[in-house]
């Protein structure tokens, strides 16, 4: 059976394609794509982005990706280095059954309407709750003046943090992409996993969020407003705030689920 890095090569001296041109097709450096053709994974950023780069570049040669990928988990991973499993939609894990077709899974319209009603009901809640805490301040400040007279500025209560620095964000994949995603306090709300497209990520809030990308093929919502990510040739990275809004990373500022 042919090396995974001799599959490739062949692949694309069959159909006469420079590595250039699958470069500019996939948006992967050139060096990365020599890399897997020669299998020196060590020059990769790293497992979970072999994976996706040669899942990426297998099938822009018209190859099986999944089954390359599978082929480099079970020759060059180790236990101790297999990443999380791929984040995939209901319909991708059902097979068919001798004689009967595959059962259909939820079309990529309703997980849309889902996630829309999701965040929808989310906001309606943030205000609910952000009125309920002004009201009841004014009604404290009301007692506070009629019962006693006079204001007791040393009698201090302690609230919430103001629900003004909340940011949501979803995620929403065209294409197969690498993500990191990283909460307040460091909670990894996306594990350094691969999104595949129609499945839609649940809408996350927080004060604070930092992202890694495998590549461009996905759309940010932030507080429902969508986002889409500029084309690179390698892993981009962000910080998004309500303050600041979306700001990028430079590459040692990328964080990582590993």
């Amino acid at each position: 059976m042919p090396e995974i890095g001799e599959t490739l090569r062949d692949a694309r001296m069959r159909a006469r394609i420079d590595v250039s041109e699958i470069e500019a097709k996939t948006k992967i450096r050139a060096k990365y794509l020599r890399a897997l053709e020669n299998e020196e994974w060590g020059l990769l950023p790293g497992p979970t982005f072999v994976k996706s780069f040669l899942r990426t570049y297998a099938e822009a040669l018209g190859l099986d990706g999944k089954a390359l990928v599978e082929e480099y988990r079970l020759s060059h991973e180790n236990l101790n280095d297999v990443a999380v499993e791929p984040i995939v939609s209901s319909r991708q894990h059902a097979r068919p059954r001798s004689g009967g077709r595959a059962p259909a899974g939820p079309s990529r319209r309703y997980m849309v309407a889902v996630g829309v009603v999701g965040l929808v009901i989310v906001l309606l809640l943030v205000a609910l709750l952000s009125g309920g805490g002004s009201a009841n301040h004014a009604t404290s400040s009301t007692t506070t003046a009629h019962g006693h007279g006079r204001a007791h500025p040393h009698r201090t209560g302690t609230h919430p943090p103001s629900s003004s620095q909340i940011v949501s964000l979803s995620l929403t994949p065209t294409a197969t992409v690498y993500v990191c995603l990283i909460g307040e306090g460091g909670r990894k709300l996306i594990p350094g996993s691969e999104l595949q497209p129609g499945a839609s990520t649940p809408t996350f809030h927080s004060k604070r969020f930092e992202i890694t990308l495998g590549n461009a093929s996905v759309t940010m919502f932030i507080d429902g407003r969508a986002r889409t990510v500029p084309p690179s040739s390698q892993p981009i990275g962000y910080v998004i705030t309500k303050a600041n809004g979306r700001r990028s990373l430079a590459p040692g500022q990328l964080p990582t689920c590993t």
